[in-house]
């Protein structure tokens, strides 16, 4: 999953920024309003984290103007501000989620991945398919009843057809899950964790679909 931090404290962005990229998620992180302004005209995420006060500004107003312009993206905000009409303000203006500061780092997984999948139409953890069984919260996958270990990447990459059943997911789409903004991306690296996938959890589990990207057909 592709996010956007946007939290200007240094210490604490640093700590979210290397637990959510050790979950196995692509993070690109922003100090600053004009800096996030940045990052959403280039960038397609899939979740954002937003601290509410910034150097240039509230990031009440940034969620609002997403929402106004009528963008779904997921939004949990990291705040000290712990009122309850602090929250209800913020839940109200279109977040997702409200996390107080400080917090377990822990908590923030797990609730980052219950809004992925709330999102992705399947609030369920486990998830069956065919001969294979996913364990979202765990994040453990049973092929045939044996364990399938996978790496935070190749993890990374199977969420891209786990958030889109059925659907065909593009090479740019698998590539933005692997890698931050401004990273160099090989040739051949969608291609090398497809074929990782597959040997993990079933050659035929992914279809390639000629010129536009793969499928997940679980056996």
């Amino acid at each position: 999953m592709r996010v956007l931090l946007i939290e200007d404290d240094l210490v604490l962005g640093e700590a979210v920024r290397d637990h959510i990229v050790a979950d196995g998620h692509a993070v690109d992180w922003s100090m600053s309003l004009d800096q996030a302004g940045d990052h959403l005209h280039v960038v397609s995420y899939e979740l954002i984290l937003l601290d509410l006060h910034l150097p240039d500004g509230k990031g009440l107003e940034l969620l609002k103007a997403l929402r106004r312009k009528g963008t779904d993206t997921p939004v949990i905000i990291l705040t000290a501000r712990d009122q309850l009409s602090d929250r209800i303000e913020g839940l109200n203006s279109g977040a997702d989620d409200y996390l107080v500061k400080p917090f377990d780092l822990q908590e923030l997984s797990a609730r980052l991945a219950a809004v992925a999948r709330r999102y992705a139409g399947n609030p369920n953890p486990l998830i069956r398919l065919g001969s294979i069984e996913i364990d979202h919260a765990a994040r453990r996958v049973f092929v045939g009843g044996a364990e399938a270990l996978l790496t935070s990447r190749e993890w990374a990459v199977l969420e891209q057809f786990l958030r889109r059943p059925g659907m065909t997911v593009g090479k740019g789409q698998i590539e933005d899950a692997l890698y931050a903004f401004g990273a160099e991306i090989e040739s051949n690296t969608v291609e090398v964790y497809v074929s990782r996938l597959r040997k993990k959890i079933g050659r035929d589990a992914l279809t390639t679909v000629r010129g536009l990207g793969y499928r997940l057909a679980p056996p």
